[in-house]
């Protein structure tokens, strides 16, 4: 099984996004039973609370249900948990680092680092963008899931 796990600062936008849409990408090719995938937060402001209502918004618009999703806070010992923790953006990966050691495993990464064209997925907490967000998201998971095989 490939564990995954999704990292941004609050785990009410990005993250959730990227768990739900890669969940929602496996099932429909029925390889969900191969992946286990989550997201988490680096930071600790929103833990408890849902997904971001905007954020919640644009995946029901593709068919896609977050329900009961509440942030989380990522942890030390994740880091041995999840074969893949994938930060939306250069200051999550940082903050990944912090928390949980150094990545002798290279586990690490930003999630637009398997496309051909690297770069940060900017936080629709405050660009509003939801729709540019999303559409990143699917291109990040579509590389992640050629570069796994599938």
């Amino acid at each position: 099984m490939i564990k995954i796990l999704f990292v941004c600062y609050g785990n009410i936008c990005r993250s959730p996004m990227a768990e739900f849409i890669l969940k929602d990408m496996v099932k429909r090719r029925g390889i969900a039973d191969k992946f286990l995938i989550e997201s988490a937060a680096t930071s600790s402001e929103e833990i408890g609370n849902p997904v971001y209502y905007l954020a919640k918004e644009k995946l029901a618009s593709k068919g896609i249900s977050c329900r009961g999703k509440q942030a989380v806070q990522l942890r030390r010992d994740d880091y041995e948990r999840y074969d893949y923790i994938i930060g939306m953006e250069s200051m999550n990966v940082r903050s990944i680092l912090r928390i949980t050691g150094k990545d002798a495993k290279g586990k690490v990464c930003r999630l637009l680092d398997f496309t051909d064209s690297p770069r940060d997925i900017a936080d629709p907490w405050y660009t509003r963008n939801f729709d540019i967000t999303y559409d990143e998201i699917v291109e990040g998971c579509e590389a992640l899931l050629w570069r796994l095989g599938y």
